[in-house]
């Protein structure tokens, strides 16, 4: 598989040290719709990086909804195919390609994937399928049910077979899907999440009114994700009351999920409730971010793990577990933060503890541009317009 810095190099390249000129042919990305989540943001994210670079690009949504839809470029075209379930999109998809035939369809999650892949024999056009894996597929069979632990997989094989180019969000990602599925290792190519990383640092310096972010209050430990089993706030809350025990604190964890109400109790058996906070949605993160402490990942698993980036892009310290997939990719094996064991809330303890005083902690945000939007987005198109890109070649 090939590396980001690999595809990056081989992109320069193939453009020269300049800028590449516009390439034709219109791209098409398809997601069941633009509510919250990392999968979402990524494919809004490359829409609109590669809309920047003057290609023609048209997000098509089953279904024109979500928190991201003010997100998305004023130069992406929104195409809704207005069904009220994505498995109805089988023949509006194939439609639309026999319609519009874009030169690439790109599509994210592996369900989501399937559709895609039908809906293209379906259409009978010559665009080029280019599917998207965002999840860890053992991780995420292992948490389903046994029907679809038996049925995903064997959607998924013909489907992944008849892609024209695959695309793991992290080298984990990457190897585990050649082994569940048989997939060449070849055929499956690396390339990490696109993060707006200016934009987001720019929404981290905006106000935010709460009572924990005075001057000379107790440091603030930040989390953020779905209130989830895969994201084992569990861990964090017994590792936070271990500490707080030592020291003065707080934690603040940002999302909604089926598990409130089991995180309510555990924590209202705790001495320290009154000290950790399940603040919800927050239609600003980033604030808390920029003012954290720190910011800690307590994942089970993971396909890639965006909020590490989109913290450090917010210059917050960041401490992860290191769980398949992503994490220890992101901070390098360590060097930009510190990784624990997954399910550990004594070594979580005291990771958190270490960041809190560290003398000489890493320049996190110059990590996260390595993640920007921009550089990502330039790795994606030779497998998006690969014979537009062997064009420019000398």
């Amino acid at each position: 598989m090939q590396s980001m810095s690999e595809s990056t190099a081989a992109m320069m390249s193939a453009q020269g040290a300049t800028a590449h000129p516009v390439i034709s042919g219109k791209l098409a990305l398809f997601i069941p719709s633009l509510h919250g989540g990392g999968a979402e943001r990524v494919m809004v994210s490359l829409a609109n990086g590669l809309a920047a670079k003057g290609l023609d690009v048209d997000l098509v949504l089953a279904r024109k909804a979500g928190v991201y839809l003010d997100d998305v470029s004023p130069r992406v075209r929104i195409v809704n195919l207005n069904a009220p379930r994505t498995r109805q999109t089988l023949q509006p998809l194939a439609r639309y390609l026999r319609q519009e035939r874009p030169a690439t369809l790109v599509s994210a999650m592996n369900y989501v994937n399937v559709i895609a892949s039908w809906a293209c024999r379906i259409a009978k056009v010559p665009t080029r399928l280019v599917l998207t894996e965002h999840a860890n597929l053992s991780q995420l069979l292992s948490d389903s049910h046994r029907g679809m632990a038996w049925c995903l997989p064997w959607l998924m094989r013909p489907a992944y077979a008849r892609a024209d180019a695959i695309i793991a969000v992290s080298d984990g990602v990457a190897q585990d899907l050649a082994r569940r599925l048989g997939c060449a290792p070849q055929r499956i190519h690396t390339r990490h999440n696109p993060i707006d990383t200016a934009a987001l640092a720019a929404k981290s310096l905006e106000p935010l009114e709460h009572p924990w972010f005075v001057p000379e209050a107790p440091p603030v430990i930040v989390a953020a994700g779905r209130l989830s089993p895969e994201k084992d706030f569990p861990t964090l809350i017994r590792a936070f009351a271990l500490l707080r025990a030592r020291r003065p604190l707080r934690l603040a964890i940002l999302g909604e999920g089926g598990q409130r109400q089991a995180l309510e109790a555990q924590i209202g058996a705790l001495p320290c409730k009154d000290d950790i906070l399940l603040a919800g949605f927050q239609a600003n993160p980033y604030t808390w971010m920029g003012r954290a402490g720190a910011f800690v990942l307590s994942s089970r698993w993971e396909g890639f793990g965006n909020v590490l980036v989109e913290a450090m892009a917010c210059g917050a310290p960041v401490v992860s577990t290191a769980c398949p997939s992503g994490p220890e990719e992101i901070l390098g094996n360590g060097r930009w933060g510190r990784l624990v064991p997954v399910g550990d809330p004594a070594a979580l303890a005291q990771a958190i503890d270490a960041t809190l005083t560290d003398p000489h902690p890493p320049d996190v945000r110059r990590r996260a541009d390595d993640f920007s939007a921009d550089r990502v987005v330039e790795t994606y198109l030779p497998l998006l317009l690969p014979r537009a890109i062997a064009g420019l070649s000398p």
